[in-house]
């Protein structure tokens, strides 16, 4: 008996040992710490930054967990806060976190688990909030079975309408030449059009870059008339708000001077997401946006990126813009819907309702967006 309890304390003492190597922090960075230690991550991306937290969600109700290795930085979460009332319920929501993939590094399997633990004690453990997980991970790939796997004590919610997230993501390691020929025949003709027609492409990160791009968007939508969730002018705010090395890329496609065309994109770590698309009244005819996408991937790859997300798609409901990003042979994947973990029955039926609600209240706006514009069609 005393040879088995030694064993067994020989056993406790060596995994306090290991456990004693990892270090949480929580909410001790400041936003100029954050911003600097978050280029260390492959996985970096726009949603994580401090900047998109403050203008999205508001500074007071955000939380930043770091996982530390022997002082080391080898994870980073940003996190929404919501709490209804003043009472401990609530939830906390991380959106395409955690980071976890250090530059020069593989994927780091351990690191990844002991942050999933320390997000689910901090937040479900000690706060009793539902903790929802949205992963920058996609299915199919090694990053979204490693997080299936150390999120294991999590639910995963099913996949639905609702959450999402399918694309197409190109692959830029290859030669340009390669990805050129690669190209759909017809997108590449239409291509080669664009580059006929004597257009002008102007990039840049600043808000005059910005605003032009802005009109041209505010023109679309008065054109089309179309239901979406993106602010413009939050955008514009995040932009002035990011640190310069973290703006958004922004490329103004100019016909004779006048801007017929735009796109913004943000690139971190070693991706880059597709954010905006916008042509103006007097671009209809100049395919300007092949211009755009083509010069866009050109910069990415000078730049080390190596992923492009070329953002949401639905071939239903929006076949046009589906078709146009196909013309750029990217894979088509699909995000993995989000981990919720939480012990609290208060928390869970107070968030569970409200977005219940949610999902009411936009589905009910879409429903009215559709009849209003078939009584004006």
């Amino acid at each position: 008996m005393s040879g088995q309890s030694t064993t067994m304390d020989r056993e406790i003492e060596l995994n306090s040992l290991l456990d004693s190597v990892w270090q949480v922090e929580v909410d001790r960075m400041t936003p100029s710490e954050w911003s600097a230690n978050f280029d260390r991550f492959n996985d970096a991306n726009l949603y994580q930054t401090w900047s998109y937290g403050a203008i999205r969600w508001g500074r007071k109700k955000l939380s930043h967990l770091v996982l530390k290795r022997n002082g080391e930085i080898l994870g980073m979460a940003q996190l929404r806060i919501v709490r209804p009332t003043r009472f401990n319920f609530g939830m906390a929501y991380l959106r395409w976190g955690p980071l976890c993939h250090r530059h020069g590094r593989e994927l780091d399997g351990e690191a990844c688990l002991q942050m999933a633990r320390a997000l689910q004690e901090e937040y479900v453990g000690k706060r009793g909030l539902l903790l929802q997980i949205l992963p920058n991970a996609f299915a199919g790939s090694r990053r979204a079975a490693l997080f299936q796997s150390v999120f294991s004590s999590f639910t995963q919610e099913p996949q639905t309408p609702t959450n999402l997230y399918r694309t197409f993501v190109l692959d830029l390691t290859p030669p340009i030449e390669e990805l050129r020929k690669n190209l759909d025949g017809k997108w590449r003709n239409k291509l080669n059009q664009s580059e006929k027609k004597g257009l002008k492409v102007v990039a840049g990160n600043g808000s005059t870059e910005y605003r032009t791009f802005g009109r041209m968007y505010a023109q679309m939508w008065k054109r089309k008339t179309f239901e979406t969730t993106v602010d413009v002018e939050e955008f514009g705010r995040l932009q002035e708000d990011l640190p310069e090395n973290h703006r958004m890329r922004i490329l103004i496609c100019e016909q004779d001077g006048v801007p017929v065309a735009g796109v913004v994109a943000s690139a971190m770590g070693d991706s880059a997401i597709y954010l905006l698309g916008a042509t103006s009244d007097d671009g209809l005819n100049a395919k300007g946006a092949y211009l755009l996408q083509w010069t866009l991937i050109q910069w990415l790859k000078e730049n080390g990126i190596k992923w492009y997300d070329l953002g949401g798609i639905d071939p239903e409901g929006n076949p046009g813009v589906y078709t146009f990003k196909k013309g750029l042979c990217g894979a088509d994947m699909s995000q993995l819907s989000p981990f919720v973990g939480c012990k609290s029955v208060v928390s869970s039926a107070v968030v569970r309702a409200s977005l219940a609600a949610q999902r009411v209240v936009r589905s009910l706006g879409a429903l009215q967006l559709g009849r209003a514009l078939k009584s004006t069609g």
